[in-house]
């Protein structure tokens, strides 16, 4: 019964924009998510030339996701062109002119528990989809060693045939699919030169387009594009739904962006080609669908589940936690940032760009402090671990290249806890192979990694945790509005953590100071940089800093209570039994109301809100209220524009409920 679920040969008349006389009724495949809600439709149709060409299409509770779309890989070849020429085919597109040898289907169910993230457990549930092709002649049969070409009846030794698998998975969360060719006992060469990839969408979407990883957003139409847009790509469809589409297990192969080939057709477009031996699997191309925006957000642990499972495996020394840069770079200002950390609940400092050398300059030695520099490594490494304090530093990619094989272990021997990696070549084959090998070196010396600049992740850190989170996001260092930062969460953060380094006092802020502490409970980043351009002494005893010191940067679960793409989004997360909820509103001013209806029943709680109120009389202008609520409690807000609310709850006790009178009696007073 559970088969007949999972894989289904359908025998109807026709599908969307395809002729029912040219479809090849034997490859028609239909798969189905667990739930049902997705069914995701894979076929082959003949021409009049005989050409064939794979398409699919997908629907999601009945409607159109993904009209009628072609697959395929470009790839070019002398070695097996020539062979190929043998059967009468020329085609360099693994797409066309494949024989449908085989079928396979299996249901995975499943949880697993990540070293860290924004939930303590994920569900790991799909049913998956195996085509498996052959290209060069007529399909082989069973116990067959050779097959006879059509039309030149002459059998053709088996090494002459090449194969190709396209694997499709359907989760309640999203479809993802991928090609893989399996080891050929010639060694297969392949040079890949582009995707046939295609994802045709219905007329009038829309989609939130952005031009490079740290752009801006613009919605557009599915029209007239000047350039590519970064992946994740999030479109409005006409018939309600939200879709976006992402790239998962990116790891030796070329970056993909969507280009748009006709009107209200994109397809993957590869940074550069890739050269891969068999075997081997491309990315996962991702399509997640939903009927509210924040369903998106709730099923992001996609990305996660489309990878290797962790390959560290003793992981006590990966820790998670907020940090302080060290603008100034001398030793008396990184001890100031040592005490400030240890005072408001911060895990590390960061010794940014500069402490080694000129960035910039191939001849910076990133295993000295620079002679210009007081920094005295040793001293401050160990005051900062008195302190429970640990130290990270940035490194450009110009050291990285020359001198990741003697800095690592000298790192290790200093005490270092992790390094940002700065300024990384990102897009090609050979410079994403490198980086992860990177990360995997550095986790041998036991060194998280964060990733500043383009790059934005696939999942790898399932499979190493010590890649604690990357940039690839326009952050605090450009000053965004309050639109740019309600568009963030249901687009860039589906792909992973995002360093977005939070700022507070600097006057350049285009948002008020309580959007910027929700952004620290809406925002994922395992590694969470706070007071970006601020110094310690830049704080003045603001009674809402105790949220930034109170909140957490990784979650035993997240619940997103509200929101819409570029308007507003509320999101809770829970560590323990505390609970941080955040609200964004985008430039505009807007009234929300917030259910509590997530937290324990029976329980009282004790809310600590932090919102804007110009009739505070201090520089930042955020009131804290404390009151107390249940799971019953409905909390009413008026966001000014561009602003926020940021609420911490904490079970409350007798003591808790003592001092919240005692609290309340003195606001009275």
């Amino acid at each position: 019964m559970m088969r007949k679920c999972i894989f289904i040969l359908l025998l109807i008349a026709a599908l969307p924009k395809a002729g029912a006389q040219s479809i090849l009724e034997d490859t028609r495949k239909q798969l189905l998510s667990p739930d049902g809600h997705y069914l995701f439709t894979f076929y082959q149709k003949q021409f009049p030339d005989e050409r064939k060409q794979m398409y699919y299409t997908l629907s999601y509770k009945g409607k159109t996701v993904i009209e009628e779309s072609e697959l395929g890989l470009l790839i070019e070849n002398q070695l097996f062109e020539s062979a190929l020429a043998i059967p009468n085919d020329t085609s360099k597109l693994w797409g066309e002119n494949l024989s449908l040898t085989a079928v396979e289907d299996k249901t995975v169910d499943e949880t697993w528990r990540p070293v860290y993230g924004e939930r303590e457990e994920v569900k790991d549930h799909y049913n998956e989809l195996v085509l498996k092709f052959q290209k060069g002649g007529a399909p082989e049969t069973e116990g067959n060693s050779t097959a006879s070409a059509a039309g030149h009846g002459q059998a053709y030794d088996k090494r002459q045939y090449y194969y190709m698998n396209f694997i499709v998975r359907a989760y309640d969360e999203g479809v993802a699919f991928r090609y893989f060719f399996p080891e050929a006992t010639n060694g297969l060469f392949l040079h890949i030169v582009g995707e046939q990839t295609q994802f045709t969408l219905p007329e009038r979407t829309s989609a939130y387009y952005e031009r490079w990883a740290q752009g801006p957003y613009e919605l557009l139409s599915l029209n007239d594009w000047k350039d590519e847009s970064e992946r994740p790509l999030t479109m409005k469809l006409p018939n309600g739904l939200t879709v976006a589409l992402l790239e998962a297990d990116m790891v030796d192969y070329a970056r993909m962006k969507f280009r748009l080939v006709k009107e209200n057709t994109l397809q993957t477009s590869l940074y550069s080609s890739v050269d891969v031996i068999t075997p081997y699997a491309t990315p996962w191309r991702v399509i997640m669908s939903a009927e509210k925006a924040t369903e998106l957000i709730e099923n992001n642990n996609l990305v996660m589940n489309l990878n290797p499972e962790n390959e560290i495996k003793e992981t006590s020394w990966i820790n998670p936690g907020k940090v302080i840069r060290v603008t100034r770079l001398t030793q008396a200002d990184a001890i100031k940032c040592v005490d400030f950390a240890a005072e408001h609940g911060l895990q590390y400092i960061h010794l940014d760009s500069g402490w080694y050398g000129s960035e910039v300059l191939m001849s910076s030695d990133a295993t000295s402090v620079a002679d210009n520099r007081d920094l005295d490594m040793p001293k401050l490494i160990n005051y900062a671990t008195s302190k429970g304090i640990g130290v990270w530093v940035y490194v450009n990619q110009r050291a990285l290249v020359q001198q990741l094989d003697e800095l690592l272990p000298l790192y290790r021997k200093w005490g270092l806890k992790g390094i940002k990696f700065g300024f990384v070549q990102i897009g090609n084959q050979h410079w994403s192979t490198w980086l992860h090998d990177a990360i995997r070196k550095c986790a041998e010396y036991e060194i998280m990694v964060d990733i500043h600049d383009e790059y934005r992740p696939t999942g790898f850190s399932r499979t190493y945790p010590n890649l604690l989170t990357q940039e690839g996001i326009r952050g605090n260092e450009e000053f965004p509005d309050a639109t740019h930062n309600v568009i963030l969460p249901f687009t860039r953060f589906l792909s992973g953590a995002a360093d977005y380094t939070i700022c507070y006092y600097d006057k350049r802020l285009k948002t008020t100071h309580a959007h910027q502490l929700a952004m620290a409970a809406v925002y994922y980043s395992p590694l969470q940089f706070l007071y970006w351009y601020d110094q310690p002494s830049a704080y003045q005893g603001e009674p809402e800093i105790e949220f930034f010191d109170k909140v957490k940067t990784v979650w035993d679960d997240t619940k997103v209570l509200d929101g819409e793409v570029g308007e507003y989004v509320t999101i809770a997360r829970r560590s323990g039994e505390e609970w941080f909820v955040g609200s964004l509103t985008n430039n505009e001013e807007r009234k929300i109301s917030t259910s509590l209806s997530f937290l324990d029943n029976g329980k009282k709680y004790v809310a600590n809100l932090y919102t804007d109120d110009e009739t505070v009389q201090t520089r930042t202008n955020v009131r804290v209220t404390r009151v107390i609520v249940d799971s019953h409690t409905d909390l009413s807000f008026h966001l000014k524009a561009s602003g926020g609310c940021a609420i911490h709850l904490t079970p409350a006790g007798k003591e808790e409920l003592k001092r919240y009178k005692r609290y309340r009696k003195n606001q009275l007073l």
